[in-house]
């Protein structure tokens, strides 16, 4: 410290050793002891005193962190947590190779899967949701739906359109999951609505692919008005002309659209262990204040319940299909002839 024009210095610490004194100096060398003092504590490292080697090491190491080509090529089973290669995983049908567990698709890949190549014809692509209820949440509506085309280069949550299937012309439609979860709002339900009637008019199969958390709640009576909209016209395609509508319930398939045409096919299938319901199974548990089975809500546990006509795994979807429609196609439903049973009688 100073003191009266002397600089006093008691001793200096240096590591763990005590060093000796330092004698009193006068006034005139006080600046120079307490340079001497100041220049014995290490200097702190600054980022220009690095080598440039070093530099140019930790960019090119930041760098290739940033463009790391096996980015993207693995992903994970979601039931067992093993690896899995993408480029093998099309081969063996979006199916874990350890337990056989069957991972999301998107809506191209299902097609892709199930249509014959080439054969791909979309409808109504350039349908678009509106925001008619001003609708904020988190976030607006709009800019909900605006993140969810950019996402997945689809305007909305559904593709339609038709094609062939081992050479048999059907009219399919395929729910996308990442579309907002595949809500149901009003562009699903018009665009689905005229794919059935279209199938109506040409005397067409429709087939359904469904992946979806229900109706949309940002749109919400007009998403719900949708499970009214489609039933009708699956009933003209049906019950009034008398042809085939075949729902394939992948996971998940809850709320709006397991109360309505999920449910109304003339044979329903399913993919294995696909999670299928209307309200969520915590939701049930709490109303009834029971335990529910482990399996609860899978495709197997409808299957034994009576509400599915088969569960067929990915791998022999496409074959399936085929059967049934080269079926149909030789032995259609054809009404009987109430005079001639009368005339017989």
């Amino acid at each position: 410290m100073l003191l009266s024009g002397k600089c006093s210095v008691s001793a200096v610490n240096c590591g763990n050793k005590l060093k000796a004194p330092v004698a009193s100096l006068p006034s005139s060398n006080c600046l120079k002891a307490s340079s001497v003092l100041v220049s014995a504590k290490p200097a702190k490292a600054s980022v220009s005193d690095a080598p440039a080697s070093a530099k140019t090491e930790s960019v090119a190491l930041r760098s290739a962190s940033h463009h790391d080509k096996s980015k993207g090529l693995w992903t994970r089973c979601d039931k067992c947590g093993t690896i899995l290669y993408k480029k093998h995983l099309k081969d063996n049908h979006y199916s874990c190779f350890s337990c056989s567990y069957h991972l999301k698709m998107t809506s191209q890949q299902r097609i892709d899967h199930l249509l014959d190549a080439g054969s791909w014809k979309p409808i109504d692509e350039n349908l678009a949701p509106v925001d008619p209820l001003n609708f904020v949440d988190l976030k607006p509506y709009a800019d909900r739906s605006k993140e969810a085309q950019s996402k997945t280069g689809m305007n909305d949550a559904v593709r339609t359109g038709t094609g062939l299937l081992h050479g048999v012309p059907i009219a399919l439609g395929v729910m996308e999951f990442n579309f907002m979860g595949g809500s149901m709002g009003s562009v699903v339900g018009e665009k689905l609505t005229r794919l059935i009637e279209l199938a109506t008019r040409e005397k067409l199969p429709v087939i359904i692919v469904c992946a979806s958390g229900g109706a949309r709640m940002q749109e919400g009576i007009f998403s719900l008005m949708q499970m009214a909209k489609i039933s009708a016209a699956l009933h003209e395609h049906q019950n009034v002309a008398k042809l085939l509508f075949i729902p394939i319930l992948t996971s998940p398939t809850t709320g709006g659209v397991t109360a309505s045409f999920g449910m109304l096919g003339d044979l329903i299938l399913a993919e294995p262990q696909a999670i299928i319901g209307f309200a969520g199974r915590r939701v049930i548990e709490q109303t009834l204040r029971e335990q529910l089975p482990d399996d609860f809500q899978t495709a197997e546990y409808l299957l034994n319940k009576g509400l599915l006509d088969q569960v067929v795994p990915r791998s022999f979807l496409k074959g399936a299909l085929f059967e049934i429609l080269d079926f149909y196609q030789n032995a259609p439903f054809k009404p009987a002839n109430k005079r001639r049973l009368q005339a017989q009688a």
